[in-house]
C-alpha cells in the first residue's frame, strides 16, 4: 500500500527552461500542502540537458527525482511509467509550463483525499479563466464535443494537463490505457468513467504557454484516436 503523501509528475521533453521555474514552484506549493511529497520529472529522451539539470536538483533536494528514458517513449507511456514509480497515495501530474495556476494544487489534491478517484482541471467550465489563441479555443471545444458525443463522457475538458489520481485506482487502469502520447488524458478519463470511478472536474485559471508542442498533426491524430477508442470499447471486445 502506498504511503500517505503526494507524488507530482512533470512530463518533460526538451523543457530545460521550463524546469528552472517548475521545480522550485512545485516544491514550494507541495510543502504548503503536505510534509510527505516528491516531484518526479519523467524526462523522455531529452537532448537539452534536462536530465542533468534534474540530477543537480536531486543532489540538493532528494524529494526531486529523475525518471530518465534513453529513447523517446511518448508522453502517455512516460506517464504510465512514472505513475508506477510513484511512492505516495495521491499521484498528480501537470504540464511543466505551469499553464494551470498552481494555486489550484490544494483543490486538486483535496479532491482525491475527499473521495474522488480522479480529479481534473477544466478550461471549459463556465467559471474557468483562460487565455489562449482563438484557433486553439475552437479546436479544443470541437474536440471535447466529439469526445462527449462519440465516447459518452460527461466531462467538459479532457485534455487539460492538470490531473490527480488515487494511486491504487489508476494503477488498475494503466494496463488498459494504450495511447502513447497526447490522447492519454482522454483515454484515462473515458475508461475511468466507464468503470464507475468518481471523477471530480473543477474550473481553473489557465494561460497558454509559449512553448506548446501540440501541432496540427497531433490534433488530427487525437480525432482519429477518438474513433479508435470507440472501436476498442464497443466492437473489439465483443
Amino acid at each position: 500500500m502506498a504511503e500517505d503523501g503526494v507524488s507530482v509528475i512533470l512530463p518533460v521533453f526538451n523543457d530545460r527552461p521550463a524546469l528552472e521555474r517548475a521545480i522550485p514552484e512545485s516544491v514550494a506549493a507541495l510543502a504548503a500542502i503536505t510534509d510527505a511529497f516528491e516531484v518526479i520529472v519523467a524526462e523522455d529522451g531529452s537532448t537539452d540537458g534536462s536530465a542533468e539539470f534534474v540530477r543537480a536538483w536531486h543532489e540538493k533536494d532528494p524529494r526531486v527525482r529523475l525518471l530518465h528514458a534513453d529513447e523517446r517513449l511518448g508522453r502517455g507511456r512516460a506517464l504510465n511509467r512514472a505513475i508506477e514509480a510513484a511512492r505516495y497515495e495521491v499521484v498528480c501530474y501537470y504540464d511543466v509550463d505551469l499553464a494551470t495556476d498552481l494555486a489550484h494544487l490544494p483543490e486538486l489534491v483535496g479532491a482525491i483525499r475527499s473521495g474522488a478517484d480522479i480529479a481534473t482541471g477544466s478550461r471549459l467550465m463556465p467559471d474557468s479563466d483562460i487565455v489562449r489563441s482563438g484557433g486553439r479555443e475552437v479546436a479544443s471545444r470541437g474536440y471535447n464535443f466529439l469526445v462527449r458525443t462519440i465516447l459518452g463522457s460527461r466531462l467538459h475538458d479532457h485534455q487539460c494537463g492538470f490531473k490527480a489520481f488515487r494511486r491504487e485506482t489508476i494503477l488498475a487502469l494503466v494496463p488498459e490505457v494504450q495511447a502513447p502520447h497526447w490522447f492519454w488524458d482522454t483515454e484515462v478519463l473515458v475508461r475511468g468513467q466507464r468503470k464507475g470511478y468518481v471523477v471530480r472536474e473543477f474550473p481553473v485559471v489557465w494561460r497558454q504557454g509559449p512553448g506548446t508542442t501540440v501541432r496540427f498533426k497531433d490534433v488530427f491524430s487525437m480525432g482519429s484516436q477518438i474513433l479508435g477508442l470507440w472501436w476498442q470499447i464497443h466492437v473489439a471486445k465483443n
